[in-house]
Order: structure tokens, then C-alpha cells, then sequence
């Protein structure tokens, strides 16, 4: 058996094999009304051809936990029932498929309140469905973006709250695996970065102070998240900038702390926080970030970015630089990558009935 399809198993969880699709936002739910944030027939058949095309964990796009907390009016939700209720048919299916489902919980924070990307991606005021974001410092992303209100310990508790509200629902909802969004320079991720945190109370200044809202939201969460089933913590591993950032050793000296605090795997992204700075992206390019992580802290990782050829993934996992790999725009374009993967590398991956002749 390839590394790449091996089973991984975290607390009581057994994930079929190590093909995971990423969180990607879709920007296509209801914006309006009673269904504003529910998932629609887009989602089901976006999740749904992934799962019959054998990707072992899809961990569905960044859900807002509250509606303050969506990049874009059009992103889904999880802050009521009704969404909790739109998501069971996909759970339902992808578990069907022998997929395990997972859940990206998140608050957008100082990036809140903009258009959907093909539209231009630029935020939006009152007049056009736009919010007042929020952020931990009245420091906007870039000179588009409003400045967003600085949080207050009330607030910040509120959201810390919904966090651990919208675990409940997903866990009610049938996600196996929840997810902390603490990357890409959303809310959790501006409180841990000294370029987007310049408080002066316990929430800012130094490391200590800087960590502290996300461990709050990791308590809150595996307050409510069941013992057997794990929890994720996704996060930018550096700024990319040279100085007055989040950095590599930051994310080594904070993934033993999430591991205290019952984090079960560091799901490893980079960038999204500072704006205009230059990422040398390429095949592979965040894989060292994660393969860092689990040399330097003992906190299973998951690697991503530009991962797109089978023999690429199986030789980040059998040189022991992650765990698991998490594909995004791979599996866009091709939502049967796992089966094409298991073909290339001799091995098997489970297959629907229905698709036998394909084989």
C-alpha cells in the first residue's frame, strides 16, 4: 500500500486514506432571506462529485459563525439551525461514499463584508448588503478596505460563543472532523500576527498575549467537540514578510500549545495576512512549513499548496513531511484525482458501483 492511501486515524476517527480536499470557499449560498447562508444544490453537487471521486476527508469551505463573520454575503453559514439542517444531505452523502465529513469554522474578521472574487472581490458598504467588519486593531487589510472596529473583551467573548455554537450545530449537522480557521489573515490569524494585533491589553504585545483569543476558541470548541472526534487548527505558518509578522518559529512554539489545548492536527497554509507582499509560489511551495512543524513539535500536519501529481504527494508523505496532503485547486479542476492517484501509484480507492466501467 502507497502512503497516500493509507488509513489515518485521529482519536476514535479512521479517515480512509491521506487525499483530503481543502476548504474553498464557493460563494454561491442564498444571500437574502430565511435561506441566507443555507448550502443549495451547488454545494451538494460540488462536495457530492469529490466524495464519489474518492477523496478521503473533504472539509467543507470556511462557515461563518456568525454573519458578521462571512467573507462575503454569499458565503455559507452556520449561526442557525436552518443552515445546520441544509447541511445534513451533503454529510449524509459524503459519509455514503466512505467519505469523512469536516467542517471549517470561521470569522472573517478585518476581510469581512467584500464581493464575491469574480465580481472584483472589493468590500462592500450598507448600500450594497455590506457590515462594519471587525478586527482585533483599527488596522485595515490594505487602503481598500474599511477600518474596522477594534473588538472589545465583550465582543470578543460573544465570538469566542458562537464559535463553540457552531461546533454544536456541525456536530448535529454530522461533521466528523471541525476545523479552526486561524489562517489567511481572517480574525484568528490578525489577533496572532504583531502586523495585525496592536493591542495593549492580555490579547496583545507578546506571544503570550497574541495566542490567547485563538486558545480561547480552541477550549471553547473541544468544549462542545466530542472526545472521539478530532479537531483541526488551519494555519498561515508565516506572513511572508521580513520583519513585524507571524513567522515559522511563532507557528513551531504555538503548535504544542494547540496540542495542549486538544488540537489534533495543523493543517498548514501560509500568506493571507499582509497585503502586497510577494509569495514564491510554486509545486510544493508550503510543503517545508509543514514538514518544519511536525520535525520541530510533536502535532500530526497536514501539507498544501500546488500539490498536483500523485508522485508528488506520495513522496511528501513517505519522506515524513506531513501526514496527510490537502488539495484544492487540484481537485476543482479534477474531482476524481484520489481514483486517478490510486491508478498511478498501484493501489486502490474505493470505487461507486455506478462508475465500475470507468475503471
Amino acid at each position: 500500500m502507497s502512503a497516500l492511501f493509507e488509513p489515518c486515524t485521529l482519536r476514535s476517527l479512521t479517515i480512509p486514506n491521506r487525499v483530503w480536499m481543502a476548504p474553498m470557499c464557493q460563494y454561491s449560498a442564498e444571500v437574502f432571506g430565511p435561506d441566507a447562508g443555507v448550502p443549495g444544490d451547488w454545494h451538494f453537487a460540488h462536495y457530492a462529485a469529490r466524495a464519489a471521486g474518492g477523496t478521503g476527508l473533504i472539509l467543507v469551505e470556511a462557515t461563518a459563525v456568525s454573519p458578521e463573520g462571512r467573507i462575503s454575503p454569499a458565503d455559507l453559514g452556520i449561526w442557525n439551525d436552518t443552515q445546520a439542517e441544509g447541511f445534513r444531505r451533503i454529510t449524509a452523502f459524503l459519509e455514503s461514499q466512505g467519505t469523512v465529513p469536516g467542517i471549517q469554522l470561521a470569522h472573517a474578521g478585518r476581510k469581512a463584508s467584500t464581493d464575491r472574487p469574480w465580481n472584483g472581490g472589493a468590500p462592500l458598504g450598507p448600500e450594497d448588503h455590506g457590515w462594519q467588519p471587525l478586527g482585533p486593531s483599527p488596522i485595515p487589510f490594505d487602503e481598500r478596505y474599511p477600518v474596522p472596529d477594534e473588538l472589545t473583551g465583550e465582543q470578543m467573548t460573544e465570538i469566542v460563543g458562537q464559535f463553540a455554537d457552531a461546533a454544536h450545530r456541525a456536530l448535529d449537522a454530522g461533521f466528523r472532523v471541525a476545523e479552526i480557521h486561524g489562517a489567511h489573515g481572517y480574525l484568528i490569524g490578525e489577533f496572532l500576527s504583531p502586523h495585525s494585533n496592536h493591542r495593549t491589553d492580555e490579547y496583545g504585545g507578546s506571544f503570550e498575549n497574541r495566542v490567547r483569543f485563538a486558545l480561547e476558541v480552541v477550549d471553547a470548541v473541544r468544549a462542545v467537540w466530542p472526545d472521539e472526534l478530532p479537531l483541526f487548527f488551519r494555519i498561515s505558518a508565516t506572513d511572508w514578510l521580513e520583519e513585524g509578522g507571524w513567522t515559522p518559529d511563532d507557528t513551531v512554539r504555538f503548535a504544542p500549545l494547540l496540542k495542549a489545548h486538544g488540537v489534533d492536527l495543523l493543517d498548514v497554509s501560509t500568506g493571507g495576512n499582509a497585503a502586497g507582499v510577494r509569495i514564491p509560489a510554486g509545486p510544493g511551495y508550503q510543503v517545508p512549513f509543514a514538514a518544519r512543524v511536525k520535525a520541530g513539535a510533536d502535532l500530526p500536519v497536514a501539507a498544501v499548496g500546488l500539490i498536483t501529481e500523485p508522485e508528488q504527494a506520495e513522496k511528501i508523505l513517505a519522506n515524513g513531511e506531513a501526514d496527510a496532503v490537502l488539495l484544492g485547486r487540484e481537485l476543482l479542476r479534477d474531482p476524481s484525482w484520489a481514483r486517478r492517484a490510486a491508478r498511478a501509484l498501484g493501489d486502490e480507492v474505493r470505487v461507486p458501483p455506478q462508475y465500475h466501467r470507468s475503471v
